[in-house]
């Protein structure tokens, strides 16, 4: 498979990170302050994510076994993309004008409904690659889905800086939205599917279709992967989703760097990100083909190493210039793991026969950590820094999720250990 032709089956992935960055670092948390208040913003994000988290480990695995069924003219993979690319522009639009404290509940449903549609095109497509690339080019070709990933969420995180160049919050949305659109027609019209297998699969059934998701979890190599990726995104997870709040509540305004001088945290969060992003990109260029040359495992090894250690200096140093240079250094591990993520999977896949089935169990690695890490984190947040200043500590919130997200990011690394048929 040619490399202009692995860029193009990827482009799908740059609109859907820049899609997920935005909303995750700057909209979403934004709005749940206006939604909650600042007394309440941590456990309001903490129940919007939770709610969605819920429909994606849900919709995820059976979109990706219906595509595996699936016979038409335009392959198994490309209608699911296609229709659930449509719906979740749609459910934007919801989000851009539900925000307010009397329709949290809509709000939530909207929310909801771009999980829902999200995950009906990215889990036949996360198949859709094992599908099209040969087995020798995979690294490089998660390489390219790493790149795609640090490119979209670079624009994505941007968004802060432009929201008033845009129209605000709600002509973000609209911008997402047809960021989206414009990369599942790239994907869509440059991506030729292979025939699917001369012998079909039996026809959709619940009952069958539940217990089978357990089948993944007997290869004991698939299961240490699906723990692994919970683990790193759960760490991750934490420190993107509230770095807005951090710089916030414990870094303050005005947040001055190179000259600049900013009052507003989203402005400031936007940067962070883009120093995150620098580093991620120049790691995610090289981590997949290094990675095909030297082994997936020792990749995983540096990027939680590097993440570990920018999460322990967070616990003892507050700075805006100094949360910038961790930004590089947290994006040189973040974006080293994104580069080799996909290729450990599929490494390890135990079905040739279920590839989206399997890639949407894996999928949920992805999606459990806002079930669990959000309303946890949101809770922890909120008490801790309630009564930390009576006790004499008035960043506990905050030293509370940077030592969750350190014994993560150590357990992520431990895991990764265990695999046997990746190097």
């Amino acid at each position: 498979m040619s490399t202009r032709r692995q860029a193009l089956l990827s482009a799908y992935w740059f609109a859907v990170s820049a899609h997920w960055t935005a909303i995750l670092v700057v909209l979403l948390p934004a709005q749940a302050q206006q939604l909650g208040g600042d007394a309440f913003k941590g456990r309001t994000l903490g129940l919007v994510l939770l709610a969605g988290a819920l429909v994606s480990m849900l919709v995820a695995p059976i979109a990706g076994a219906l595509s595996d069924r699936l016979r038409s003219r335009l392959g198994r993979r490309r209608p699911f993309l296609i229709i659930g690319t449509l719906g979740n522009m749609i459910a934007l639009l919801g989000l851009a004008y539900l925000a307010k404290p009397q329709m949290l509940g809509l709000y939530i449903l909207a929310f909801m409904a771009v999980e829902f549609f999200n995950n009906i095109a990215t889990a036949p497509y996360s198949a859709l690659i094992p599908d099209v690339v040969p087995a020798d080019q995979r690294g490089s070709a998660s390489g390219w889905m790493g790149l795609m990933t640090m490119l979209g969420n670079f624009l994505g995180g941007i968004m802060g800086l432009l929201l008033g160049s845009i129209g605000g919050i709600a002509g973000a949305y609209w911008l997402l939205a047809a960021i989206l659109l414009i990369g599942m027609l790239i994907t869509v019209f440059s991506t030729e599917e292979p025939p699917p297998p001369p012998l079909p699969l039996p026809p959709f059934a619940w009952r069958p279709f539940l217990r089978s998701l357990a089948d993944p979890f007997k290869s004991r190599d698939f299961t240490w992967v699906f723990w692994t990726r919970f683990l790193m995104v759960m760490g991750t997870f934490i420190v993107q989703e509230f770095l807005i709040y951090y710089l916030d509540d414990v870094v303050g305004a005005p947040f001055r760097i190179f000259g600049l001088s900013m009052n507003e945290a989203a402005e400031a969060v936007s940067l962070a990100i883009l120093a995150l992003l620098i580093g991620a990109i120049l790691s995610s260029l090289v981590a997949g083909v290094v990675s095909d040359r030297f082994g997936r495992k020792k990749i995983v090894y540096f990027s939680g190493a590097l993440q570990a250690l920018v999460v322990t200096v967070f616990l003892f140093a507050h700075s805006y210039p100094l949360a910038i240079a961790m930004g590089v250094v947290f994006g040189l591990g973040y974006g080293a793991y994104i580069s080799v993520d996909w290729a450990l999977a599929t490494d390890v896949l135990p079905s040739m026969d279920d590839y989206a089935r399997d890639m949407g169990v894996w999928h949920v690695a992805l999606t459990l950590p806002q079930v669990i890490g959000a309303p946890i984190a949101g809770v922890l947040l909120d008490l801790g820094q309630a009564y930390g200043p009576g006790v004499g500590l008035p960043t506990l919130g905050y030293t509370l999720l940077f030592s969750l997200a350190l014994l993560f990011f150590i357990l992520g690394t431990v895991f990764v250990s265990r695999i046997k048929r990746a190097r």
